[in-house]
């Protein structure tokens, strides 16, 4: 898109002259003969860079009030403010107020036409860094995690409550449930988002290089330590660190980890020097910590340091009415990324999924999903495209929902509402035929359990 550059003066011949100053460029240029309408085109126009006489006639907004109302707007587009020899202690309040530089009468069509690219080369990159924040958050935002499950809204309230604090949080769940990705929506959620996110994932390493790696080490330490090496705990200063599997960290590692833990302090490997960090930590595991800590496998003391806030994230068989909408997402970024259409899912492409018990959980569903997307024919992912193995019972063996101690009659009253609507492609008719109810009796229902 061409940038827009906003042109503000009361006097015509200087505009006329800014106006040819800028009359080969490429940019879109708007031009204003008062602060008021300046101000005006401001709040009307996607305007990237300001240029303004500070002061105008009488009764009119001048240019501090023209970087006034610049700097409302989100992100503010830079303000180049031109000014008489006189009134340079004016021009010294507007760069005080944010203005991006000032330029003294009578002014060098090169020196501004400089000035002025350089305000845009500034924006562009402000633009720029907005865009991929709002890439992050769209992929590690609260938003990012699919799911309208109960057990998932109650995530996301938990979420909400603990992203903005510093506390130590532990996430538990199976493999391929998106421990790392709740991890990362906290990060991006907290005050810590603009530092580093740092993962590292602990039952890939060995006791030596985990050492190495989280804490650094100094040059001549061991052999082919040939220069100083910073560990992850010095690199996510200010930041987040995410230690995935820890449960998988050796007896010795742990004491080392608690220390840090509490002093916010540590040497590296081959140093005599502490090191201090501001670090917020985030474990998580597969394991059975608890249980861990009783064998004496894992250390009661960092165990309780490590719980401070716990995440359980339910297995997918535990919210399998959230199968349609991850499937939805998955197929929606597959399509994305191929340029593709998006392309529709049989009803009993979808009853192969919900069917299936998922071991791998998010990961698994991903995978399968992908795999279908890929091999998929016309515009219909069908049973055929869903690997043998999805979906498949058994034999000998009925297929009922997961039931739970905790599990009530209206949740899985509910549930099997969901999975019939869902099946059904959101036709209430034949999800209430389905069911073996009238529709007038579903859409009671529907309302009496809130879907």
């Amino acid at each position: 898109m061409q940038p827009t550059l906003l042109l503000i003066d009361d006097d015509p011949g200087n505009l006329q002259a800014l106006q040819i100053a800028f009359a080969r460029s490429d940019y879109r240029v708007l031009m204003a003969n008062n602060g008021d309408h300046g101000i005006e085109l401001l709040d009307e126009e996607p305007v990237d860079v300001v240029v303004t006489d500070l002061k105008m006639g009488e009764g009119k907004a001048d240019g501090l009030a023209v970087l006034g109302a610049a700097n409302r707007k989100q992100p503010a587009p830079p303000v180049l403010v031109l000014t008489a020899f006189g009134t340079i202690p004016s021009a010294v309040e507007a760069m005080q107020s944010g203005a991006f530089n000032y330029l003294t009468k009578p002014i060098n069509l090169a020196e501004l036409r400089l000035q002025v690219e350089r305000a845009m080369e500034k924006r562009r990159m402000e633009i720029k860094i907005e865009n991929l924040q709002a890439q992050l958050d769209e992929k590690f935002g609260f938003e990012g995690i699919v799911g309208d499950s109960p057990a998932i809204r109650s995530l996301f309230e938990l979420l909400r409550r603990i992203a903005p604090t510093t506390a130590t949080v532990l996430i538990e769940g199976e493999s391929g449930t998106g421990k790392e990705l709740i991890a990362r929506a906290i990060h991006q959620n907290s005050p810590r988002r603009h530092g580093p996110f740092l993962p590292v994932h602990c039952a890939s390493l060995s006791e030596s290089l985990l050492e190495s790696e989280l804490f650094g080490h100094e040059k001549g330490a061991f052999t082919g330590a040939v220069a100083r090496k910073p560990g992850r705990f010095e690199l996510a200063d200010g930041g987040t660190l995410f230690l995935d599997e820890i449960g998988e960290i050796p007896l010795s590692m742990q004491v080392a980890l608690l220390r840090v833990l509490e002093t916010r302090e540590f040497m590296r490997v081959g140093g005599y020097e502490p090191v201090t960090v501001d670090v917020r930590l985030i474990a998580a595991t597969n394991r059975n910590l608890e249980q861990a800590v009783a064998d004496g496998r894992f250390r009661e003391d960092l165990y309780y340091r490590l719980k401070v806030v716990t995440l359980r994230i339910p297995p997918l068989r535990e919210r399998a009415s959230d199968i349609p909408l991850l499937v939805r997402a998955f197929l929606a970024q597959f399509a994305r990324e191929s340029g593709r259409a998006v392309p529709r899912l049989a009803p009993e492409a979808m009853a192969r999924l919900l069917a299936h018990s998922w071991p791998g959980n998010v990961r698994e569903l991903r995978n399968t999903i992908e795999n279908a997307f890929v091999f998929h024919q016309g515009n219909e992912i069908t049973a055929r495209d869903i690997p043998p193995n999805i979906g498949a019972t058994p034999p000998g063996v009925e297929r009922t929902l997961p039931i739970h101690p905790d599990t009530r009659l209206e949740d899985v009253e509910k549930e099997v509402i969901r999975q019939a609507i869902h099946l059904c492609d959101g036709n209430i008719t034949h999800a209430a035929k389905q069911l073996g109810i009238s529709r007038r009796t579903l859409q009671r229902k529907l309302k009496e359990i809130n879907i």
